[in-house]
Formats: C-alpha cells, structure tokens, sequence
C-alpha cells in the first residue's frame, strides 16, 4: 500500500504499535454494518483504532484512528492525538484509549462519582473493569467493590485497590454485594454483564444510586424497568457506549490527558498482555476470540 497522506488537521503517523480490539474482528468478519465501527470505503480494508507512534515532527504520541492501525504509517486528526512521556509504556497507553477512556466516562460523565460513594465494578479483572476499579480509588471512593467469576480474577481486583471482591452471579447477588458494603445498599453500579446480573444489581441499590450499563457479556436479556420503579425507588440507569463520544469530540482532551498523567505517575496501572509482529495479527484475533489472554494486546509492524 502507497503511504497515506494527512489531510487539513491531521498528521502522519509512523507506528511503533497497535492496540488489537474485539471491535476490529467484529469489523473485519462483516458483523458490523452500521454504526461508527461499519467498514467504509473500497478494500483492501485495514482494521486498526489504537496507534502509539511518533510524528514528523519528532512527537511520541498516542491517537485514535477509525480504521488504519494495523500499518507500519498512519493518517490520525490532531484532535485524536495525546502526547505521551517516555515513562508511559506503548502498550499501557494503548490500554488507556478505548478502555480507559471507557473506564473514566462511567464514572465522570455518567455515573457522576461523588467521594465517599461506594462503587461496584462488575468483571473488574477485564480491561475496563481493572482500570475502572483503580480510577474508582483515585477519584474518591469510599469502598470499592469488585465482581469476578474466579479466585484469581478476584484476588487480582484486590492487588488493583478494590477493598473487597466477590463471585458475580446473579444468584445471591444482592446479599454478597450488600455484605460486601458494610450490610448498606450501594451507590453505582458499572455493569457490562447484563441479563440477570444486571437484574440483581438493581435491587442492590440505594437511595440516589446510579447503574450505569456498557455491554452485555451474558448475550441474555434483562428484565424491563418499569419507569414508577425508578422513581420510587430513586435510582437511575444510564448507558455509555465510548465511540459515538469520539466521533462527536475527538480522544485528545482532558480525559486521556489525565489518564496518561496517572499512569506516568504509578496511580494508573493499565494490564498489558502479549505482544504480536503485525504479520501475525489473525494469531492476534484467535488467542482473543479463544480467551487465551489477559490484558492488552499489542501488535508491532
């Protein structure tokens, strides 16, 4: 392919490494069509939303791309762009971008975290889960409480500052989440379980609490929420999806711009997982579509 070449507001970037994403397989197997994720334009199609990389003019930066990654050259906006320290590792900024990002709208822009709230953070040994459990904690928490399906994943949400962690099913939800809290009903809820979860989640709830909803891992429907429940139970829930954000305003900004000073300064660990030369992307795509890894995943052209 001929090198792309940057249009007004935007900058070529050479590509040190990129951030593989279930979105990108999704994209390249025809499963999505409409929506910010939908290919566009004539093949050869190149996937790709996550770049570190350095600009001509000598910047190491991070950036969001629609499509483009997966290349050793790339077109990015400038409004997508974030400079990055050298004490910030390629992959821990790739980390940052979709699932951080992600991480810190649930809990600034939807959730509305206030200090002193209790927090619980469902699949909190995932990429957005680990990362929200730690932004939790930075962002004033008063008790930080994390699902996990395993021992491991769970004692690993406690290495990551959650003060205590516990099995995620649906059954006996309420009554775990509640001990877990101190006997007290909780404060928000970040779910990106769905389904019967979610349903249980609910009721665990307490006055002015707040669930917010990102995805639905179980593939099961939840229970409709009758609007006189919400108001008479004073609880609201929400929904955040990062894309159409990006789309609206650009990566670059004060979110991301916190994030990489979180991470450069030890408060922010991101989980970074195996790294892959580029030609060995489909490699890539199989370990994540099988569950073979833990963390991010890098690929190097």
């Amino acid at each position: 392919m001929p090198d792309p070449v940057a249009g007004p507001g935007e900058t070529l970037v050479e590509v040190a490494a990129a951030g593989v994403n279930f979105g990108d397989i999704k994209q390249i197997a025809g499963e999505l069509t409409e929506g910010p994720y939908a290919q566009k334009g004539p093949l050869p199609h190149i996937p790709g939303m996550e770049v570190v990389g350095r600009t001509a003019d000598g910047r190491r930066v991070l950036g969001y791309v629609r499509q483009g990654g997966y290349a050793a050259k790339t077109v990015v906006a400038e409004r997508d762009l974030v400079v990055l320290p050298q004490g910030v590792s390629a992959g821990a900024a790739l980390a940052l971008l979709v699932q951080g990002l992600t991480a810190w709208h649930l809990l600034r822009s939807v959730a509305r975290v206030r200090p002193g709230e209790s927090v619980v953070v469902h699949a909190a040994a995932g990429g957005t889960g680990s990362l929200a459990v730690q932004l939790a904690r930075a962002f004033g928490a008063g008790r930080v409480i994390a699902t996990a399906s395993s021992e491991e994943k769970r004692a690993f949400a406690l290495e990551l500052g959650a003060d205590v962690a516990v099995d995620g099913a649906a059954e006996g939800y309420r009554e775990r989440i509640l001990d877990a809290n101190q006997g007290q009903p909780v404060d928000i809820v970040l779910d990106a379980v769905g389904g019967p979860v979610l349903d249980s989640a609910l009721d665990a709830l307490g006055f002015l609490g707040r669930l917010v909803t990102y995805g639905s891992s179980s593939r099961q429907a939840a229970t409709a929420v009758p609007p006189h429940r919400l108001a008479v139970e004073s609880i609201t829930v929400g929904g955040f999806w990062l894309i159409p954000l990006l789309t609206r305003e650009g990566a670059g900004g004060t979110a991301l711009e916190e994030l990489v000073g979180l991470t450069a300064r030890g408060r922010l660990r991101p989980l970074v997982g195996a790294e892959y030369d580029l030609g060995s992307a489909r490699a890539a795509h199989e370990d994540l579509l099988g569950r073979r890894t833990k963390g991010k995943l890098v690929l190097v052209p």
